[in-house]
């Protein structure tokens, strides 16, 4: 196998796998998320009714049951972290490879021209960009880990 074809049949395939399925992630965290917003929202709101009207008792009840539910599906499959973890996996190998293509350190055996320099400056703000993002969402996570076992 020629670099060529590692690069197509490989890397490439690396990249759209780690790419896809932080998508998938990210948008069943969002979804189950933004689900438990709107129904942790409606319970205090419908609560005011429940001595008017029986039923409303046994739906704030199912709410917060569902809620129970959605969290704990979102943690048995960890989608927030798999977001942040594919994410970062995609994002560094997408910067190993445009390294290489450019010839850029460490990828070069001759000293590096300005070019070089400039790609590897590039990618180096691009990927301090995405540690800072992953260090975010993972002091987010462990924060809401903590407040959790509280």
């Amino acid at each position: 196998m020629d670099i060529k074809e590692y690069l197509e049949k490989r890397v490439d395939d690396q990249i759209n796998w780690y790419d896809q399925k932080s998508k998938d992630a990210q948008k069943w965290y969002k979804r189950l998320q933004k689900a438990e917003i709107i129904l942790a929202s409606l319970i205090p709101l419908l609560s005011g009714y429940v001595a008017s009207h029986k039923y409303i008792a046994f739906i704030v009840g199912l709410f917060g049951a569902i809620i129970a539910v959605i969290e704990s599906i979102s943690k048995l499959n960890k989608y927030h972290e798999n977001w942040i973890q594919y994410r970062s996996t995609c994002e560094m190998l997408r910067y190993q490879k445009h390294l290489y293509l450019t010839g850029s350190a460490p990828y070069n055996n001759q000293d590096e021209t300005i070019e070089n320099i400039f790609v590897r400056n590039i990618e180096n703000i691009i990927s301090s960009e995405n540690n800072q993002w992953k260090n975010i969402n993972t002091i987010r996570e462990n924060a809401n880990d903590s407040e959790e076992a509280n």
